[in-house]
């Protein structure tokens, strides 16, 4: 009831899931709409921030944050049938919308071949890959952060305990926040939030 009620007012279809025979990525399920109501109180997105949503699948977590922050976003996808899906949800969503609000772009292909954009500040992840994709998109966002410093922010829902270990033990990125979403996913219904300071370390 909740997914229709919050669905119909953004003007999308995002329920349900698939399972995708890529080997290293994980099947298309969206970020519960309870869990990005956590986030929205736990967590801003100020206005100058850019944000990349890596395997956004049909987009609801894109739709959600773009409609609660008014902030630009991108998201990625690799799964075709699946991009067609967001291409429509952002048809529908943009009905009203158009010309009006930051720009929602949306990129078919590979996560770890999206070129990092020097403004591209706030990534999203649900789950969408295994860890060696996760690897390979972090330090891409590294490589960003290394040519134009910035600080950076990683958003993890649902975070894999080899997710967490990577980033404290092969990256400087730090944990600075993490706040539970009760009664979904058991214990890796959450949120973690890594930040790494670019500008301090380019000085």
């Amino acid at each position: 009831m909740l997914e229709r009620k919050y669905d119909q007012a953004l003007r999308i279809r995002t329920s349900g899931v698939k399972e995708l025979q890529e080997k290293h990525h994980n099947r298309v399920e969206s970020t519960p709409y309870e869990a990005l109501d956590v986030l929205t109180r736990k967590y801003t997105f100020h206005k100058d921030d850019q944000v990349v949503d890596f395997g956004c699948g049909r987009g609801r977590a894109l739709f959600y944050i773009h409609h609660h922050f008014n902030v630009p976003i991108t998201g990625i996808e690799a799964d075709d049938e699946t991009f067609d899906e967001i291409l429509l949800n952002k048809k529908s969503y943009m009905y009203e919308r158009e010309g009006a609000t930051p720009p929602i772009t949306l990129e078919y292909g590979l996560a770890e071949m999206y070129e990092i954009k020097k403004e591209d500040n706030k990534f999203y992840f649900f789950n969408p890959f295994e860890l060696p994709i996760f690897r390979k998109v972090v330090y891409n966002i590294l490589q960003s952060v290394n040519e134009h410093p910035r600080t950076v922010e990683l958003i993890l829902y649902y975070p894999l305990s080899e997710f967490k270990h990577f980033l404290q033990s092969r990256t400087p990125f730090e944990l600075i926040n993490q706040f539970d979403v009760p009664r979904i996913h058991g214990k890796y219904g959450k949120f973690a939030i890594y930040r790494y300071d670019g500008l301090r370390q380019s000085e």
